[in-house]
């Protein structure tokens, strides 16, 4: 019984004496928090998406108040959290422009395929395979739901063999655009009333791409010599966006022969031409007016 007794006491007093001993670490090694960190923490979502380009919501926070961040790159908060941060920071919050996911890829080469694949109904896995994935177009959409399964606001889905973004839900956080193991979908600035995208990857020339697509860019360039703003310019045989100076006119969608140039989601009609008018009837001379007689005496 002693001994039981004695074990406890000593037990106990080994207790104490580490409790006190990180008591006293605690306070030697503590690292002061600056009160402002917590609040910044308390206005974002909490999504840790990563979308600001540090490792979730906290380590963002600690980037603002060390000033290694901007106050508006909550890509998940918007505006709204912006405009919290910069009032804790005491700065202006600036001008942020919404950025949307957008997929490269019109999944219109779906029904081309190199082989049947029947193995982990995965994008990352099929594209390790031979020939990177059963797609016959090395550029387009393998279309098995790699992005969604990433996507943490359900905000990207396979539709008819390739991904598609609701644009309402897209928060930019980038998951998607990392976990893409054929590199299709980019981030794009939404700065006009309508934009302007262009749905395709492919970097073959015009053959090899009507081979394996029905409608992807051949490099025909219609689109760049169409724009008025020369937002557009041919790299590698594919139409690249300036977004910096798109107006969101849309005359490169009327102009493009294989309607693949979508604005705001949708292949705009082409509207047809006027018919030119008939041309006007010449006018019929005027009567030459007749010369006076000259009187005769009789």
């Amino acid at each position: 019984m002693n001994l039981v007794l004695f074990a406890f006491l000593i037990l106990g007093g080994l207790g104490l004496v580490f409790g006190g001993v990180l008591a006293f670490a605690s306070r030697v090694f503590a690292v002061e928090v600056d009160p402002r960190e917590e609040a910044i923490a308390g206005c974002l979502p909490g999504a840790n998406c990563g979308g600001c380009g540090f490792p979730g919501c906290g380590g963002y926070a600690a980037a603002v108040v060390k000033g290694e961040a901007p106050v508006n790159k909550c890509t998940a908060g918007g505006a709204a959290v912006a405009a919290q941060i910069a009032e804790i920071m005491g700065v202006a919050a600036g001008e942020s422009v919404k950025m949307v996911a957008a997929v490269h890829c019109s999944g219109c080469g779906a029904a081309h395929q190199k082989y049947e694949y029947i193995g982990v109904h995965d994008c990352v896995a099929a594209a390790r395979l031979p020939g990177g994935g059963p797609l016959s177009c090395d550029f387009g959409c393998l279309g098995m739901g790699s992005c969604e399964k990433v996507c943490p606001f359900d905000a990207i889905h396979v539709v008819d063999g390739v991904a598609k973004v609701d644009e309402d839900k897209c928060k930019a956080c980038n998951q998607c655009v990392d976990v893409c193991p054929r590199h299709i979908i980019a981030l794009e600035p939404y700065k006009t009333k309508k934009h302007v995208t262009i749905p395709c990857s492919s970097k073959e020339k015009g053959p090899a791409v009507t081979k394996v697509c029905t409608n992807g860019c051949i490099g025909c360039s219609l689109c760049a010599k169409s724009c008025p703003k020369e937002a557009i310019t041919m790299v590698n045989n594919l139409a690249v966006i300036d977004y910096e100076k798109c107006i969101g006119c849309g005359i490169c969608a009327q102009k493009c022969p294989r309607k693949l140039i979508t604005v705001d989601g949708k292949v705009p009609e082409v509207k047809p031409a006027a018919p030119k008018a008939a041309p006007a009837a010449p006018k019929a001379a005027a009567p030459a007016a007749e010369a006076p007689k000259a009187e005769t005496k009789e």
